[in-house]
């Protein structure tokens, strides 16, 4: 089974979550459509969306909510996009200029706030307080892990504890929620849905873990980004958390330094520390464990073709270059 079975297998309901995401992105004003059309319809995975549709079908769920609840979680997705690209001045997200790079950072920002709050008349449009509940503490979440971010932006002394706490809360989170969700609808029981919570928690770890090893290890087209952004944006990832903590004396000087400063000129001689001390393979290495941990969460849910795609979509997690 591959990503393109999974997205034949689900392309229906996609198509379904794409036409309630186009609705719901109407505003009279134009800014706004341009905006949230823009950054929608740039390309992505949908993965977030997917987990909620897939994590319902495991749990026989047939009614209609979790189209709306998909969308939901792809405005959350989107609005953290606009908001990450301004804070990290970014100019290029799979392959396109930015949103804030186009329309300004005032735009961006706006615009994020608009995809928030629509998202939120949607949850109420379910009627279920649990889920209200589940998307509502994800988001508070979510903006937590955005300002530890910052706050670990050029501070060589990160810990990796601290660096995979700041992906558990900005990035894992939402993936949490999605599978949550899915569950939370197919009236799953409270050991399903908390084992469809763990499967999500460490889904997203590993993928977020991936992410930051392309940044050193990808190419621009496939990553769909600068490679080196992390790096020129301070920010503290696992590669170079393991490289400062394994090289040498003068190996940890350069990537400190890198990190303190910023910018690309450091770039190539970071790149080569991390391939000296093998912090992508360390970071790997956790990927696939994280990867471990999902798979046993759901082990004892029954087999389906839902199932299965959930499987297959945690070894995508750590075997995609993109």
């Amino acid at each position: 089974m591959s990503i393109e079975y999974i997205r034949s297998f689900i392309a229906q309901d996609m198509s379904i979550v794409d036409n309630v995401i186009r609705e719901k992105l109407h505003s009279h004003v134009l800014l706004i459509r341009q905006v949230s059309e823009y950054i929608i319809n740039s390309g992505g995975k949908r993965l977030r969306p997917a987990l909620v549709i897939l994590s319902a079908g495991a749990f026989g769920y047939s009614g209609k909510f979790h189209y709306n609840l998909a969308a939901v979680i792809e405005f959350i997705h989107t609005a953290t996009l606009l908001h990450d690209d301004v804070v990290d001045e970014s100019e290029l997200r799979r392959n396109r200029e930015t949103a804030n790079a186009l329309f300004g950072n005032a735009a961006s920002v706006l615009v994020g706030d608009f995809l928030y709050s629509r998202a939120f008349q949607m949850m109420v449009e379910v009627d279920n307080m649990r889920v209200m509940q589940v998307l509502a503490d994800a988001t508070n979440t979510i903006a937590e892990g955005e300002v530890l971010q910052l706050l670990n932006c050029r501070d060589p002394q990160v810990s990796e504890e601290n660096y995979l706490q700041v992906i558990r809360f900005k990035t894992a989170k939402l993936f949490e929620a999605a599978s949550r969700l899915g569950a939370i609808l197919g009236n799953a029981t409270s050991e399903e849905e908390n084992a469809m919570a763990v499967y999500g928690m460490h889904l997203g770890t590993a993928f977020q873990l991936v992410d930051d090893m392309l940044d050193y290890s990808g190419n621009n087209h496939d990553i769909g980004k600068n490679l080196g952004d992390d790096l020129t944006e301070g920010k503290p990832t696992l590669p170079l958390i393991y490289a400062m903590r394994t090289g040498t004396q003068e190996q940890a000087n350069i990537i400190r330094k890198a990190i303190e400063d910023g910018g690309k000129d450091g770039f190539q001689p970071v790149l080569n520390v991390i391939r000296q001390t093998a912090a992508l393979e360390y970071a790997k290495k956790c990927a696939e464990a994280e990867v471990t941990t999902a798979v046993a969460a759901i082990a004892a849910l029954p087999d389906s073709e839902n199932k299965k795609c959930l499987l297959q979509l945690a070894s995508f997690a750590v075997t995609r270059n993109h």
